[in-house]
């Protein structure tokens, strides 16, 4: 779920005041990665007042910066949940090292725990789950875990297409949310299509499994690079959306914004009250400046950057 370099363009376009969407913008999150913080000269221009930042640890990322990125942003008002992929991690001294580090410097108490990219574990962790069974995290007392979730599936954990895998990885992860004091919740790969989304959470509740939803998007970018970033990182059936609208040469050279996915969710939970999907988290593509600008435009009161408010 970690995120390539994000380009500095920023086209996000003002819409028509949609109070579903408002609401379901409420409380966003959004991720970003140690070295375009450093092109942020303040986060409160941008974000609503506490609003959760991930930090997404690329392999090759010094701890020190991550660290440094995470007091930041706690200095600046806002949670902050950095990434813990497990096939980076050498072994367990390493995972209680980061802990302690991120804990005693930067006053962090939550964290997405994730297998991470590489194929091939560099120490002794494989999944998420190897992580979480340490019980260092409920040691050191983090009140949030956030885990990843595939609303078009995997093929690194199901190859053969099937969710067989995925299904088996969330039983794990709802048994354990019964037996940890952290409040546990998914974060979603992004995707571009509602409907998929829509029955892949539905599925999941007729399956016993009722953790929280952090629905992953695609903030505004070039259809390029969207769909660049989506075939690296395996989008499936949600692709065909930016496909399509690839072969409409009066889009193709405009951004890509994520209006439609975004409106019919919000007007499906809005339908819906029980449906799953309790807050979007953003990937900023195109730019962090560019997404929380689109966020600020669609998001009316619950969307307003900090300083402002």
């Amino acid at each position: 779920m970690a995120l390539l370099p994000f380009s500095k363009k920023n086209n996000a376009t003002r819409t028509p005041s949609n109070p579903d969407v408002q609401a379901f913008l409420a409380g966003y999150s959004i991720e970003i990665m140690p070295r375009t913080a450093e092109k942020v000269n303040d986060f409160r221009a941008l974000l609503p007042k506490g609003t959760r930042v991930y930090i997404a640890h690329i392999d090759g990322t010094p701890i020190e910066d991550m660290i440094a990125t995470a007091r930041r942003l706690k200095g600046e008002g806002f949670d902050v949940m950095p990434h813990f992929p497990a096939r980076i991690i050498k072994d367990r001294a390493t995972l209680a090292d980061w802990i302690a580090r991120y804990q005693g410097q930067a006053d962090v108490n939550q964290g997405l725990i994730l297998a991470g990219s590489p194929q091939n574990p560099l120490g002794e962790f494989e999944s998420s789950m190897d992580l979480l069974e340490t019980g260092l995290f409920d040691k050191a007392g983090f009140g949030h875990l956030h885990m990843a979730g595939h609303p078009e599936g995997n093929r690194d954990i199901d190859p053969d297409g099937s969710d067989k895998g995925v299904m088996q990885a969330l039983r794990w992860k709802q048994d354990f949310s019964n037996r940890t004091d952290a409040k546990i919740a998914l974060a979603t790969q992004f995707c571009f299509d509602a409907k998929p989304v829509i029955s892949w959470v539905n599925a999941l509740g007729d399956a016993g499994i009722n953790l929280p939803v952090h629905i992953g998007i695609a903030g505004p970018a070039k259809l390029q690079t969207l769909i660049r970033f989506a075939i690296a990182c395996g989008v499936g059936p949600s692709l065909k959306v930016l496909q399509k609208r690839a072969m409409d040469v009066t889009k193709l050279i405009l951004p890509y914004e994520p209006t439609e996915i975004i409106s019919e969710l919000a007007a499906h939970r809005a339908a819906n009250p029980e449906f799953n999907v309790k807050q979007v988290h953003f990937f900023p593509l195109g730019g962090i400046k560019t997404n929380a600008t689109w966020a600020i435009n669609n998001g009316g009161k619950n969307t307003r950057p900090a300083n402002a408010a």
